[in-house]
């Protein structure tokens, strides 16, 4: 009876161990070259894995950036939600959870751009994307909880504001006009904007 759990458990290692694989792979390649010139069977040998393999993680390069980015985004927001914490002023809480997510996303620009393109147009059945979903309403869910701090604001609908303040952010990030901007100057631009919307 017990050697059936050890089995199991060796077959879920072995799968953790390729999708770190090809995580790693994916991330390296990506940021070194830039999304658009990387192709699937070029990260699978990075990764030591077959083509096949590979498709069981991720079945599309755009999946497998969802892949790659959706760890480095919620490493940004769990970062974001700390520094968060010790803000007293609401626009200054709102941009501590905003900043680490600009700079994750930026990285490599143009791979940010195709994230952010993905997470507006992509499948939403497919697990990648509906994590990457998730990511941007746990976002949501982390400004609304701060702008609940100030009655006026919790009169104005604290989860419409932070839907705004996220399409602020996904424009400000996505936008042409910002590609030669440094992180500090679309953190700026994205602060001007939610301090009109918020008032402040």
């Amino acid at each position: 009876m017990q050697p059936a759990p050890q089995t199991l458990g060796r077959r879920e290692r072995n799968k953790q161990e390729k999708l770190d694989r090809i995580t790693a792979a994916a991330r390296e390649l990506f940021t070194q070259y830039g999304v658009d010139e990387v192709t699937t069977q070029q990260v699978a040998e990075k990764a030591d894995v077959g083509s096949g393999t590979l498709f069981l993680y991720a079945k599309t390069k755009a999946e497998l950036l969802l892949l790659v980015h959706n760890m480095k985004y919620a490493e940004a927001l769990a970062s974001g939600v700390e520094a968060a914490s010790t803000e007293k002023a609401i626009l200054d809480a709102v941009m501590a959870i905003i900043s680490p997510i600009i700079e994750c996303n930026r990285v490599q620009i143009e791979n940010g751009r195709t994230y952010l393109k993905e997470i507006v147009f992509g499948d939403p059945a497919e697990p990648h994307h509906a994590e990457a979903l998730s990511l941007t309403i746990r976002t949501e869910e982390a400004i609304a909880e701060i702008l609940g701090r100030d009655d006026q604001l919790v009169a104005r609908d604290p989860a419409k504001l932070a839907r705004i303040i996220s399409s602020i952010m996904f424009v400000s990030m996505s936008s042409s006009a910002t590609m030669g901007f440094t992180d500090a100057q679309v953190g700026d631009e994205i602060r001007d904007q939610i301090s009109v919307l918020l008032g402040a």
